[in-house]
């Protein structure tokens, strides 16, 4: 898997509801996955909302969302972040250090329940980035 950019949007509880009118629209793969499947407790009223959401489309399009967990402010307009993910751990790394500089990190960059190694932070232009290291096969 090559490295790529692409957005991941935030939802106020209607990720499922964005996400099935994006491949609708775009056609293509959906894959979703909600906090009650993710391992541990989700938090109270979110076990089916929606933890992580990826459309995959015959033309290479690659769009992101989930539902907003409880104490993330939901502003429409705000509700984006920017998402590098793929399995060169090297080059990614190399991005999250960059990114990572002078910002607010929410999310240190280490492995995460899912497997892959995850972090998220907001630099210095209050631009959200995400960055994912997949578990090579």
């Amino acid at each position: 898997m090559t490295t790529r950019l692409n957005p991941y949007l935030n939802f106020a509880g209607e990720a499922k509801q964005a996400m099935e009118f994006y491949q609708e629209v775009l056609g293509g793969t959906l894959t979703l996955n909600t906090y009650g499947e993710a391992g541990g407790e989700a938090p109270p009223g979110y076990a089916d909302k929606i933890m992580h959401g990826m459309l995959e489309t015959p033309s290479g399009f690659t769009l992101m969302g989930a539902d907003s967990p409880p104490g993330m402010e939901q502003t429409p307009g705000n509700g984006f972040a920017v998402s590098l993910s793929g399995d060169d751990a090297g080059e990614l790394r190399g991005y999250w250090d960059g990114l990572a500089a002078g910002s607010s990190v929410s999310v240190p960059l280490e492995k995460q329940m899912w497997g892959d190694v995850f972090g998220m932070c907001t630099d210095r232009y209050g631009v959200t980035w995400m960055v994912n290291i997949s578990e090579e096969g």
